[in-house]
């Protein structure tokens, strides 16, 4: 079976395993969603990121980040741009998640980004998801 949105998939993977209080989770791998398992460990809402090789595509292991045994470090995971539904914003329009207090994902001609780099560079793209 085909997965229409890899990028969904992944968002409900660690959603998923955050609501079931889970320490890791597997999914698996590609090269946009290693960017944004990479993205969300750079801004620290994930503990750890760890490729391992399966033979076909491989699988990243995520290690989910806990703030006490109840508290995880993401409170929301959202999809904001959809195959059905894209949304692309420019270089003046990036929006502000929770007032710079959670970060929009950016994909731009230059690579996924936040969207304070993408402020940044002076560049826009498809608004891929929001975390916060």
């Amino acid at each position: 079976m085909t997965m229409t949105d890899p990028v969904a998939d992944f968002l409900t993977r660690i959603r998923n395993a955050k609501q079931a209080h889970f320490d890791t989770v597997d999914i698996p791998s590609s090269k946009l969603k290693k960017r944004l398992a990479a993205i969300l460990k750079e801004e620290g809402y994930i503990e750890e990121v760890s490729f391992l090789d399966d033979g076909i595509n491989g699988l990243l292991h995520i290690e989910l980040k806990w703030m006490d045994s109840r508290t995880n470090a993401i409170t929301v995971l959202q999809r904001e741009s959809r195959p059905s539904r894209r949304c692309y914003v420019n270089s003046q329009s990036l929006p502000r998640v929770r007032n710079g207090h959670g970060i929009a994902i950016i994909s731009t001609s230059r690579g996924l980004m936040t969207d304070s780099t993408a402020r940044e560079l002076g560049v826009g793209g498809e608004y891929v998801c929001s975390v916060y």
